[in-house]
């Protein structure tokens, strides 16, 4: 099968986005993390908010610590973002193959971003287990990536691929809505400017805002699901390194779930939830933005690489 040139260009576009948002809003990231991953235990809770996360790393003399992880954090970023924007585009051009179709309905959209995000999650699932646990390790405490896959069986590596997978569903929900308002928006400047003009494209102010927008939607929908998630990844509280001789409890989805609904009760599922819809829409509205930039440029050069590539073989073959 030949390497569909276009998708690749989508999804490294996609992906160095990816790299330089998860970059700058890391420790936003950590903090977001740390919060989400504490219960409220006998009517005390450790953070009340993000606040109190960068408080305790500035007492503490530990501010570096809120960037620890972050290499793990953008192998991670970089693999599910290259991965998916690949799928995503890729399933996309099949379908208007195999179809015919000229443009892709909603339910087709969702249902090709979701297969997307199910390859994504599938691949990087170890290295997202082992970012979420070094950012909620003790600050100054964390792990290297190695160890922390090793320490444990490597199904402890997948935890969390259940609600992941239904996560499939947010960037599902956000590229389909952000596809939708691309479109409308795009169309709306072509009939502007005229139908015999030159293509319009986005401005770095309209991709950021159609991302914040997506994200916001996206999240408000799936956010129980993903606390959820944080919270099954998390280092244990009580963990204090030293994992010999003693069997590490495994937590469940159900368990998780009583806990919250226990301790928290219903607003305990939205706890977090401006934090994380302040660091998703930032990061996503950033990817998108760089993404829609950087992409023109990356398939110029992939042309010219294959270009290059193509006059050497003939000129090999000719001597």
């Amino acid at each position: 099968m030949a390497l569909d040139l276009q998708s690749v260009s989508e999804a490294a576009s996609g992906a160095i986005g990816s790299l330089v948002s998860t970059t700058i809003l890391y420790p936003l990231d950590t903090c977001k993390t740390r919060f989400q991953a504490d219960v409220r235990a006998h009517g005390q809770q450790k953070y009340r908010s993000l606040l109190d996360v960068l408080r305790e790393a500035i007492s503490n003399g530990q501010v570096l610590s809120l960037y620890q992880g972050l290499g793990t954090k953008n192998l991670q970023s970089f693999i599910s973002q290259f991965v998916y924007f690949y799928g995503y585009s890729y399933f996309k051009r099949l379908y208007l193959e195999k179809s015919g179709a000229k443009r892709i309905e909603t339910k087709a959209n969702l249902l090709l971003a979701a297969a997307a995000g199910a390859c994504t999650a599938i691949v990087t699932q170890p290295l997202d287990t082992a970012s979420s646990r070094m950012q909620t390790s003790a600050f100054g405490k964390s792990k290297g990536l190695w160890k922390t896959l090793t320490e444990g069986t490597w199904t402890d590596a997948f935890d969390g691929l259940g609600i992941s997978l239904l996560l499939t569903s947010n960037p599902a929900i956000q590229y389909t809505v952000f596809d939708q308002l691309k479109q409308r928006l795009l169309t709306e400047k072509q009939i502007k400017a005229g139908h015999g003009s030159s293509p319009v494209a986005l401005s770095a102010f309209s991709a950021f805002l159609l991302g914040a927008i997506s994200k916001s939607i996206a999240t408000f929908l799936t956010y129980p699901a993903i606390r959820c998630k944080v919270m099954i990844q998390a280092v244990d509280p009580n963990d204090d390194g030293n994992t010999k001789g003693r069997q590490k409890s495994r937590k469940t989805v159900p368990g998780v779930l009583y806990a919250i609904w226990k301790s928290e009760g219903i607003p305990g599922f939205f706890k977090g939830l401006h934090a994380q819809i302040l660091k998703t829409v930032l990061s996503s509205a950033l990817l998108l933005m760089i993404k829609e930039k950087i992409s023109a440029t990356t398939w110029v050069l992939i042309l010219a690489t294959r270009r290059y590539l193509s006059l050497t073989r003939g000129r090999s073959k000719g001597a």
